[in-house]
């Protein structure tokens, strides 16, 4: 590709350099070539990207339907994000001049689906799904776990960054463990989510940042709580009621602890998720076991909700690992039946 391209340009600027006192047919000749080679370089690039992912259609084409579908069959307890998330997905990517990136920050406990939804969003964007290099995820504990190498994390994520953006800007960023960062490590992103067309060469207006934290887990579950207590449904909280509390959390501690990204008002939406119920596990593992081609009952289902813990202690309503292990949960009290043994 790179000698074509050279080629190209030779062509290009012999063709037009020597204008005015090259004859007739050499300026036919040379126009000929350089449409020839032009055409062999639109035949290479169309034939790349029919065989290699690109960042164009088909490769990035949002099924926003789609992803509604599988959020309301198999996305469980987190009416805030089912509302919220497709509909700011859709509305960012469907404007072909953003004003700036679009920011979300999701809040909950493990287990609570802050991972599996960021997977429905990618495999909904991307034909590749989450397998596309143009998701990039950062986990706090795996690319950033020392402290003490804030200066050179922040190089490596700005670098990150713009590379990725370089070879797509309509780039996904998933943050995990934001809770566990260093303090000011986001700070370093703070200029592509801001309302710049050029950082460091690059348009970052397109693209999507998610950020997945524990903060703010107490409150949550406090809030789900005091709904569950009073017998009004938990479908009943607002965005609004919750926002302003995660995004006070979040500034409080963890990685987003005092950072530019709240107090700038670079986070579009805060996003909270519930802690799950034992009707919500019930489906996690009934979805799991239709994964295996297994078609349980409902005193196995309930066995295999049993078999979680569950909080508060004067009252265990919500699962402390969320859907997190049903998947082992279920394996266990599978094979457990089929050997005919008790736990």
């Amino acid at each position: 590709m790179n000698t074509l391209r050279l080629c190209f340009i030779l062509l290009h600027f012999s063709v037009f350099f020597n204008v005015s006192s090259a004859e007739p047919f050499s300026l036919l000749v040379g126009a000929g070539t350089t449409a020839i080679i032009a055409g062999l370089y639109g035949s290479y690039s169309y034939t790349k990207c029919f065989l290699y992912e690109c960042c164009i259609n088909p490769w990035i084409e949002p099924n926003i339907s789609g992803m509604r579908a599988i959020m309301k069959d198999t996305f469980y307890g987190q009416h805030l994000a089912q509302q919220t998330v497709p509909t700011a997905i859709q509305a960012h990517l469907a404007n072909e001049n953003p004003s700036k990136a679009l920011v979300m920050s999701f809040h909950g406990w493990t287990g609570s689906g802050k991972n599996f939804l960021s997977r429905i969003i990618a495999n909904n964007i991307y034909k590749k799904g989450a397998k596309s290099q143009y998701v990039n995820t950062f986990v706090a504990t795996t690319h950033f776990p020392h402290k003490e190498y804030l200066a050179t994390y922040q190089d490596q994520l700005r670098s990150w960054i713009v590379g990725n953006l370089s070879n797509c800007p309509h780039a996904l960023f998933i943050f995990d463990e934001v809770d566990k960062l260093p303090v000011k490590l986001l700070d370093t992103v703070k200029p592509f989510m801001d309302h710049y067309s050029n950082i460091h060469g690059v348009d970052p207006r397109k693209s999507v940042f998610i950020f997945l934290s524990n903060a703010g887990s107490e409150e949550i579950a406090r809030r789900a709580w005091e709904y569950y207590d009073a017998g009004k449904p938990r479908e009943s909280i607002t965005l609004k009621e919750m926002e302003e509390m995660l995004s006070l959390e979040a500034f409080n501690q963890g990685g987003l602890k005092t950072s530019e990204l709240i107090s700038s008002h670079m986070i579009d939406h805060f996003v909270p998720f519930f802690p799950l119920e034992r009707r919500h596990v019930i489906e996690c593992a009934r979805d799991y076991l239709k994964t295996q081609t297994i078609r349980a009952t409902s005193r196995q289902l309930e066995q295999i909700a049993e078999s979680l813990t569950y909080f508060p202690k004067e009252n265990p309503v919500f699962s402390a690992s969320g859907c997190r292990n049903v998947d082992k949960k279920s394996d266990l009290i599978m094979q457990v039946e089929d050997d005919g043994d008790l736990i």
